[in-house]
């Protein structure tokens, strides 16, 4: 979809929508805990809720899918976990910045915390990678994480992964 279309838009309301609703049912968490090692759960459990609630959102996606393996939804479930807990703002900004470019970024600049969430968000993708790897996550899991938003043309998972993560 190109950035700034209605398409676009209606996507990214889709988006606030679900990150200021977010919720993860209980049920839903505990099921984790039969495929997540202790430490993945943990940085599971560590992540702002919408961001939890969109990598469960992803999985079910993938499932839908068809996809079972467990390293590719692995990485469904915990691939903005470099996000932290940036706030609304921040990631209204970055998506605007996305689409309309730089200069909106750097309107955060006068404000620390935002501009420090601003960098979060750019690196979120090598973030996350990082927290994966050092939760026991397999080197293709941490690959598919940090290589999230441009997948390899070849990589059939890297590619599904990229759809889940926008469909969700």
């Amino acid at each position: 979809m190109r950035p700034g279309s209605a398409g676009w838009w209606s996507g990214k309301v889709r988006q606030a929508r679900r990150h200021l609703g977010a919720r993860v049912d209980p049920a839903e968490r505990e099921a984790l805990a039969t495929w997540l090692s202790p430490a993945q759960l943990r940085l599971f459990d560590g992540m702002h809720v919408a961001d939890r609630r969109h990598g469960l959102d992803v999985v079910a996606w993938l499932r839908v899918d068809g996809i079972d393996d467990p390293e590719v939804l692995l990485a469904g479930l915990l691939h903005d976990a470099g996000k932290g807990h940036t706030g609304f703002v921040p990631r209204v900004l970055f998506s605007l910045s996305q689409a309309y470019g730089s200069w909106i970024w750097g309107l955060a600049i006068p404000f620390p915390s935002l501009a420090a969430s601003q960098a979060r968000l750019k690196a979120h993708a090598a973030l996350s990678g990082s927290l994966a790897a050092a939760v026991g996550c397999s080197p293709r899991t941490v690959g598919l994480i940090r290589h999230q938003d441009d997948p390899p043309p070849a990589d059939l998972a890297g590619q599904r992964l990229h759809l889940a993560d926008e469909a969700s």
